[in-house]
């Protein structure tokens, strides 16, 4: 006879339970079960006293079982578990209350992009062509912009929900809360809060001057948030322009940031907003093509004071601008507190350190790998169908159909970077990139007239299939 203690559980010597799950049996031991937390039904049916010789008897799938049963026994999946999608499991695991372990599991190693490859397209079933979306950098969870509709994706990358939007078109999209996306649109009015999870309309916010009857019907372009904040890019059809603040308690506007107007490349409305958490600076860009190539600014305000604190134009400014060769676009490396810049015609990348910016402050970084494709009789490869984004102290580069990383050396002087391609030339055929996006462990990235957005991880958990 087994000698159990005041909580119903076995000594040491006599630590195990039977379960028939869906008519096939499992002998393990209570330590394992009880592996999946006092807040999961394993754990419950682990108290139940030990002195009924019969089974626990789970209606559910045995097959699937085994497999959780195996994760909470080793921290690893499997080999079987490739016969089954990532719903089945995590359908199964939220059942046995094991979410936290499954997740944990399925989550992929930290990005790294010279080892990184597609492993699915997230595709909406309805207007599929996204038009913006949004990843959150915890747990890679995707809300993509699909005409006028917004649709969810958790940190397993199944659908949530799509909601409808009052909108035509959504232009650009920013989660500023867990639940709520703000978004613009090149058709509407105003920067639009939708609160995804209850699918409604929570406000709307509208920059505007009584004394000046060219703000009128304003549209955003571009969205960023702080803490405190929301920031947006205004523009109206008279090209007046300015970045603006927006309380989050109340959604009013705060504060306008460097109000401009006119066609000149040095006032068209910054298309990227970042804020820079390590200065309480906002950065802003804008880059403007034409027949004589690339144009642009770079500004940073200090929201406090609303002054500009340093900024650069090209081309025009600085003693190595490259005249002829300007930015295509910028970053910031948030980490490590840089910016970066491509340029448009070498493809050579700009590095400045934003704790000791100046006059000319860039270094810039040629391409010293043999691992490189050759695109010498291309020309002006680079042009305007160039992107860059900055995630896990890598640069990512998406210029036309392929995509690059620039990693960090640090053995080398200076910490310089050196460049590979992360895809492969057929990868690199499936269409011009548009937008780079880091969240969680994951780059997401969209192209111009594809479906979907891809998916892109270093490696796999254990060989489980993605079925999206």
């Amino acid at each position: 006879m087994a000698v159990v203690n005041s909580s119903n559980t076995p000594e040491p010597h006599n630590n195990r339970i039977k379960l028939n799950v869906g008519g096939k049996l499992f002998e393990t031991t209570i330590s394992t079960i009880q592996s999946g937390g006092p807040d999961s039904l394993l754990y419950a049916l682990s108290n139940r006293p030990t002195q009924d010789p019969n089974p626990i008897f789970i209606d559910r799938d045995p097959d699937v079982f085994s497999v959780l049963l195996s994760l909470l026994r080793s921290k690893r999946f499997p080999s079987t578990a490739s016969r089954f999608s990532k719903q089945e499991l995590v359908d199964e695991a939220l059942y046995y209350g094991i979410e936290s372990q499954l997740r944990s599991a399925m989550s992929p190693p930290p990005f790294q992009g010279i080892d990184a490859s597609v492993v699915c397209t997230v595709c909406p079933a309805a207007e599929a062509l996204p038009s913006a979306f949004t990843a959150a950098a915890d747990d890679g969870s995707l809300w993509i912009g699909h005409g006028g509709q917004i649709s969810v994706y958790d940190w397993n990358l199944s659908h949530s929900s799509t909601i409808r939007t009052h909108l035509e078109d959504i232009t650009s999209i920013r989660r500023v809360w867990p639940d709520v996306a703000a978004v613009g649109s090149d058709s509407s009015a105003g920067i639009n809060f939708y609160d995804v999870s209850g699918a409604r309309h929570v406000a709307s916010t509208h920059w505007t001057d009584s004394s000046d009857p060219r703000i009128y019907r304003a549209r955003v372009v571009a969205i960023s948030d702080s803490p405190n904040s929301i920031l947006a890019s205004f523009v109206c059809q008279h090209k007046e322009n300015s970045v603006v603040t927006i309380d989050k308690s109340t959604l009013q506007i705060s504060s306008e940031l460097g109000r401009q107007s006119g066609n000149s490349s040095k006032t068209t409305v910054p298309g990227k907003l970042t804020w820079i958490p390590a200065t309480g600076l906002i950065l802003a860009s804008s880059v403007t093509s034409g027949a004589f190539g690339y144009s642009g600014y770079i500004r940073m305000w200090d929201p406090r004071s609303g002054e500009v604190v340093w900024e650069t134009n090209e081309p025009g400014s600085g003693r190595s601008s490259r005249f002829g060769d300007s930015f295509a676009d910028v970053d910031v490396d948030l980490d490590k507190l840089c910016l970066f810049k491509i340029c448009s015609k070498s493809g050579d990348l700009g590095m400045a350190d934003l704790r000791n910016l100046g006059d000319d402050p860039w270094v810039y970084m040629k391409d010293r790998s043999h691992n490189i494709r050759n695109f010498s009789e291309a020309g002006n490869w680079y042009g305007g169908n160039t992107t860059i984004h900055c995630y896990q102290k890598q640069v990512f580069v998406g210029s036309e159909g392929g995509l690059e990383v620039w990693s960090r050396v640090e053995e080398e002087e200076r910490g310089l970077y050196k460049r590979n391609f992360v895809d492969k030339v057929e990868d690199s055929e499936r269409g011009v990139i548009r937008r780079i996006e880091g969240g969680g462990n994951r780059l997401f990235v969209s192209r111009q007239d594809v479906e979907g957005i891809e998916v892109w991880e270093s490696s796999y958990f254990s060989g489980l299939v993605s079925v999206l």
